[in-house]
């Protein structure tokens, strides 16, 4: 396994040690039936734990960087040119259903722009990392191997991953158009439930394109910067350059984010 970069050894170190509690707490997902604060208090103490981990790890190596989180909020740092953006624990309502596919999320931003990321999953052990300019890989229990997106260039023969708007969010008139315009012309489509992933995934070939809307910069910070570093590219749904402008990512291989956008416009 190549040396990771002092910077990432950081990010991968905290991220190894928030996911512990993670994994632990996903084991108690059966009980929560029963549980007497309930399911939804349940979840929150597990991300506000995961969110003091990952905080005070990160603080304690870079003592003087800023941090933007999903719990805790924006926290300014003496260094105005750095902050971490952190999500401790994305896909929520999967973790909550006893389905392993979440996340913890790490990015750091530099004056405006990513550059390093890691998505880890904590119960399949899957860590993707990135750094600007040297490439993305996936760290394994077994092996690491440097991520490429993949190099279909047919729609018919396209993997797609979305997301859903759910009850009370989101225009669900809108992605049903959009829904039912890629379906036409598309192999396949997937909603995994975790956005973070969904992107690393991208940037591992297992899918091969993935548009959401109505997201936050904590749930693709770190992604957006794994495709990219894996060769491909994130635009915003309407086709703007900044998908951090509305956080409405399409990401895609460069063969298919024009085919992309031309159905999600069409519909």
């Amino acid at each position: 396994m190549a040396a990771l970069s002092p910077l990432l050894n950081v990010m991968v170190s905290a991220s190894r040690k928030a996911a512990r509690g993670l994994v632990r707490d996903f084991g108690e997902v059966e009980n929560l039936q029963v549980s007497v604060k309930g399911p939804s208090d349940f979840v929150s103490a597990a991300d506000q734990k995961a969110e003091r981990i990952l905080q005070q790890e990160l603080a304690k190596a870079r003592p003087r960087f800023g941090f933007l989180m999903e719990e805790g909020g924006e926290i300014p740092g003496e260094d105005t040119a750095h902050r971490w953006i952190i999500d401790p624990l994305d896909g929520t309502t999967n973790f909550l259903h006893g389905i392993p596919q979440f996340a913890i999320s790490i990015a750091l931003q530099r004056d405006n722009q990513i550059v390093a990321a890691v998505v880890h999953n904590p119960v399949s052990d899957e860590l993707f990392y990135a750094e600007k300019g040297a490439g993305a890989f996936l760290l394994t229990p077994s092996r690491e191997t440097r991520l490429r997106v993949s190099a279909r260039a047919q729609m018919e023969n396209a993997l797609v991953g979305c997301g859903v708007p759910h009850r009370g969010r989101g225009d669900h008139p809108r992605f049903s158009g959009q829904l039912t315009r890629v379906m036409e012309h598309v192999s396949g489509v997937r909603r995994m439930g975790a956005a973070a992933l969904d992107l690393a995934w991208i940037a591992a070939g297992r899918l091969d394109a993935y548009w959401e809307e109505g997201l936050k910069p904590w749930d693709i910070a770190a992604g957006i910067l794994l495709v990219q570093e894996a060769g491909g590219v994130v635009i915003a749904t309407d086709g703007s350059a900044d998908p951090f402008a509305a956080c409405n990512p399409l990401a895609t291989n460069r063969k298919l984010q024009g085919p992309m956008l031309r159905l999600l416009r069409g519909a």
